[in-house]
């Protein structure tokens, strides 16, 4: 149940990590912190299973991934910056900085604090995209400094990584909680107590967040949530997926160690398909971004590999 907190507190506070960090460096930074200390963890507890001149070199390259990804978000917030910067000071001039300046109409239109220059189609990595998504996500975050983003996201990654270790000590009894002859729990019994605790800390933490919002979000009610229905069916079917996650991970640890299951934290190099291909994410960025994106996918591709390789066998 311990497992089950910590997975629900991780969850809520990267749904927040993403507005301020975006989708591909989250999920690499908190995979990679997941590793890191969930993986030492369950190293230990699982009394060594794993090859240890394997597993620690993955550990280590999983921490140059969370370095780098800090690194890429730093770079990107400087990009970011810039263009609007420079966007703001052709709208006053009265000029596009858009290349295809001849064949776009611009438009002026007054914003709730300012008077901003819009183009009519916004197009990704561009000024006016980041101003068009900042006006529709709930969560604003310009103006704001990376390191509250950076700080939501490694809480987050501390969470993830003590989920899997609690649900070791569950299922193996490592701390010999029960009494001599008292069987331990399966990994079926325990996944059903883990998955209570999470749902209800959920049920908890949001509806308290309604009528309490954090980071200047509106105000809200658990009437107005049960009425609105936009875009519930994504997030029914992202409880599932992640609820059939986190099923065969735990039966790929207690199989082959909790710490080699870890491998499941691949899951960032999908994360980063949606976020740069879909979600248009460090899209016309700078050089030095790119290079700094690229180096942390590569790195985080290694680590895994790196872990899967060092899986053993539980007795």
């Amino acid at each position: 149940m311990a497992g089950g907190i910590v997975l629900s507190l991780g969850n809520l506070s990267t749904q927040y990590a993403w507005a301020f960090v975006g989708l591909s460096v989250t999920a690499v930074i908190t995979a990679s912190i997941t590793v890191v200390i969930g993986t030492t963890l369950n190293y230990f507890l699982d009394d060594r299973i794993n090859k240890a001149e394997i597993l620690f070199p993955g550990v280590g390259c999983f921490l140059i991934a969370v370095c780098l990804g800090s690194a890429v978000h730093a770079s990107n917030a400087a990009d970011n910056e810039a263009k609007l910067s420079s966007f703001s000071n052709d709208c006053e001039d009265g000029t596009a900085i858009e290349a295809s300046v001849s064949k776009t109409t611009y438009s002026h239109h007054e914003d709730l604090e300012n008077r901003i220059c819009t183009n009519e189609k916004a197009k990704f990595g561009t000024a006016y995209f980041l101003m068009e998504l900042e006006q529709k996500r709930a969560i604003k975050v310009h103006g704001k400094g990376t390191f509250l983003g950076l700080a939501i996201t490694f809480f987050a990654g501390i969470c993830f990584s003590l989920f899997s270790p609690a649900f070791n000590l569950a299922t193996n009894d490592q701390w010999h909680a029960l009494k001599d002859g008292v069987p331990h729990l399966s990994v079926y019994t325990s996944f059903f107590y883990f998955s209570i605790s999470c749902f209800l800390v959920a049920i908890i933490l949001n509806i308290s967040f309604l009528y309490h919002p954090v980071l200047n979000l509106p105000k809200s009610s658990f009437k107005a949530y049960l009425s609105d229905w936009n875009g519930r069916g994504w997030a029914l079917l992202a409880g599932l997926l992640c609820g059939f996650g986190n099923g065969l991970q735990f039966m790929g640890g207690q199989a082959a160690g909790y710490a080699a299951a870890d491998a499941v934290q691949a899951l960032p190099l999908v994360s980063t398909f949606w976020g740069i291909l879909l979600f248009g994410e460090y899209r016309r960025s700078s050089k030095r971004t790119y290079m700094l994106l690229i180096s942390m996918l590569l790195m985080f591709i290694v680590a895994v590999g790196i872990l899967m390789a060092s899986s053993g066998h539980r007795k």
